[in-house]
Protein backbone atom coordinates (compact mmCIF):
# COMPACT_ATOMS: atom_id res chain seq x y z
CA UNK A 1 0.00 0.00 0.00
CA UNK A 2 1.42 3.67 -1.22
CA UNK A 3 -0.15 6.25 1.14
CA UNK A 4 0.27 10.21 -0.35
CA UNK A 5 -0.25 13.31 1.03
CA UNK A 6 -0.91 16.65 -0.41
CA UNK A 7 0.54 19.62 1.95
CA UNK A 8 -2.22 22.08 3.27
CA UNK A 9 0.25 25.09 3.52
CA UNK A 10 3.99 25.98 4.39
CA UNK A 11 5.62 27.28 7.33
CA UNK A 12 7.13 30.58 6.90
CA UNK A 13 9.86 31.83 9.88
CA UNK A 14 13.43 32.98 10.02
CA UNK A 15 14.92 29.49 10.89
CA UNK A 16 16.39 28.54 7.50
CA UNK A 17 18.61 25.14 8.98
CA UNK A 18 17.99 22.15 11.10
CA UNK A 19 20.81 22.76 12.76
CA UNK A 20 19.72 25.99 13.96
CA UNK A 21 15.66 24.78 14.97
CA UNK A 22 14.98 24.49 18.29
CA UNK A 23 14.55 21.04 18.97
CA UNK A 24 11.45 20.77 21.01
CA UNK A 25 8.56 23.18 20.41
CA UNK A 26 8.22 23.43 24.15
CA UNK A 27 11.05 25.68 24.60
CA UNK A 28 11.07 27.42 21.25
CA UNK A 29 10.59 31.36 20.88
CA UNK A 30 10.62 31.51 17.48
CA UNK A 31 7.97 33.20 16.05
CA UNK A 32 6.20 32.24 12.50
CA UNK A 33 3.54 32.09 10.17
CA UNK A 34 1.81 29.31 8.85
CA UNK A 35 0.26 29.84 5.21
CA UNK A 36 -2.97 28.14 4.23
CA UNK A 37 -3.23 27.33 0.76
CA UNK A 38 -6.19 28.23 -1.17
CA UNK A 39 -8.11 25.10 -1.57
CA UNK A 40 -8.29 24.53 2.19
CA UNK A 41 -8.88 28.12 3.61
CA UNK A 42 -12.33 27.11 4.82
CA UNK A 43 -10.71 24.81 7.26
CA UNK A 44 -9.66 27.75 8.65
CA UNK A 45 -13.18 28.72 9.81
CA UNK A 46 -13.17 29.02 13.93
CA UNK A 47 -9.41 27.80 14.37
CA UNK A 48 -9.12 31.40 16.74
CA UNK A 49 -11.23 29.82 19.10
CA UNK A 50 -8.74 27.51 20.55
CA UNK A 51 -5.32 29.02 21.90
CA UNK A 52 -2.96 26.08 20.57
CA UNK A 53 -2.76 24.20 17.47
CA UNK A 54 -1.23 21.16 16.64
CA UNK A 55 0.61 21.13 13.32
CA UNK A 56 2.02 18.12 11.22
CA UNK A 57 4.41 18.44 9.19
CA UNK A 58 7.02 16.71 6.83
CA UNK A 59 10.28 16.64 7.47
CA UNK A 60 11.28 17.93 4.10
CA UNK A 61 15.10 18.23 4.81
CA UNK A 62 15.17 14.37 6.12
CA UNK A 63 16.95 12.18 4.05
CA UNK A 64 16.58 8.12 5.21
CA UNK A 65 16.73 6.95 8.30
CA UNK A 66 17.80 4.52 10.73
CA UNK A 67 15.98 2.68 13.38
CA UNK A 68 18.93 3.14 16.98
CA UNK A 69 20.23 6.92 16.92
CA UNK A 70 21.69 8.58 19.75
CA UNK A 71 20.16 10.63 21.73
CA UNK A 72 21.16 14.47 22.65
CA UNK A 73 22.32 12.75 25.93
CA UNK A 74 24.28 9.90 24.31
CA UNK A 75 22.26 7.28 24.68
CA UNK A 76 21.17 5.13 22.07
CA UNK A 77 17.42 4.61 21.86
CA UNK A 78 15.01 3.23 19.00
CA UNK A 79 13.39 5.93 16.87
CA UNK A 80 10.36 6.05 17.68
CA UNK A 81 11.44 7.16 21.22
CA UNK A 82 13.16 10.45 19.84
CA UNK A 83 12.31 12.97 18.23
CA UNK A 84 14.47 13.00 15.63
CA UNK A 85 13.89 13.93 11.81
CA UNK A 86 15.30 10.88 10.42
CA UNK A 87 11.89 8.47 10.80
CA UNK A 88 11.15 5.97 8.32
CA UNK A 89 7.92 8.33 7.71
CA UNK A 90 8.87 11.55 7.73
CA UNK A 91 6.58 12.96 9.59
CA UNK A 92 6.68 15.59 12.36
CA UNK A 93 4.10 16.82 14.96
CA UNK A 94 4.39 20.54 17.27
CA UNK A 95 2.32 22.14 19.19
CA UNK A 96 1.96 25.69 18.56
CA UNK A 97 0.69 28.57 20.30
CA UNK A 98 -2.20 30.61 17.75
CA UNK A 99 -1.72 33.80 18.26
CA UNK A 100 -4.33 35.05 15.55
CA UNK A 101 -5.81 34.19 12.71
CA UNK A 102 -5.56 36.02 9.42
CA UNK A 103 -6.54 33.80 6.24
CA UNK A 104 -4.69 32.59 4.30
CA UNK A 105 -1.93 32.88 7.71
CA UNK A 106 -1.99 31.74 11.04
CA UNK A 107 0.23 33.36 13.39
CA UNK A 108 2.31 30.64 15.97
CA UNK A 109 5.29 31.04 18.84
CA UNK A 110 7.19 28.08 19.82
CA UNK A 111 8.19 26.94 16.40
CA UNK A 112 10.16 24.49 15.76
CA UNK A 113 9.85 24.06 12.10
CA UNK A 114 12.35 25.19 9.32
CA UNK A 115 10.95 27.74 7.02
CA UNK A 116 9.93 25.90 3.87
CA UNK A 117 8.54 22.72 5.68
CA UNK A 118 4.91 20.99 4.35
CA UNK A 119 2.11 21.36 6.68
CA UNK A 120 0.38 18.25 6.48
CA UNK A 121 -2.60 19.06 8.65
CA UNK A 122 -3.55 21.29 11.88
CA UNK A 123 -5.99 20.19 14.55
CA UNK A 124 -7.36 22.37 17.76
CA UNK A 125 -4.87 21.22 21.00
CA UNK A 126 -7.41 20.65 23.80
CA UNK A 127 -5.51 19.85 27.06
CA UNK A 128 -7.27 17.74 29.47
CA UNK A 129 -9.35 19.40 32.25
CA UNK A 130 -7.49 21.08 34.80
CA UNK A 131 -3.66 21.43 32.99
Amino acid sequence: MKVCYEPIGEMHCDVKEPVSAPRFYSASDVKGVIEIYEPFLDGMDSLEEYDQIVVLFHFHLSRGYVLKQKSPSGRTKGVFSLCSPMRPNAIGMSILKLVRVEPPFLHVEHVDLVDGTPILDIKPFKPPEGT
